[in-house]
């Protein structure tokens, strides 16, 4: 999977986000390359991920509560 810096939609960022954790508990990836990515894509993307102090309801949907857990720790978010 080509890891861009922009994404057009919601459901794309979703798929980045599954490749990525599943990618880590795979010991595909090491921590640091994780960590970096998913704040560039935050960084990037911010609307796409998170909107009224909540993932957004397509990431709920599309990435499951594990993988936003993960994500939740990287980026320091206290969510719901």
């Amino acid at each position: 999977m080509e890891l861009k810096r922009f994404y057009k939609t919601q459901r794309e960022v979703a798929e980045v986000i599954n490749f990525l954790v599943d990618s880590y508990w795979a010991d595909e990836l090491t921590e640091e390359i994780l960590v970096d990515v998913v704040w560039k894509l935050h960084n990037d993307n911010p609307g796409k991920i998170i909107k009224m102090i909540d993932f957004t309801t397509v990431l709920k949907q599309q990435c499951g509560k594990r993988r936003l857990d993960v994500i939740a720790r990287i980026l320091n978010l206290s969510l719901k």
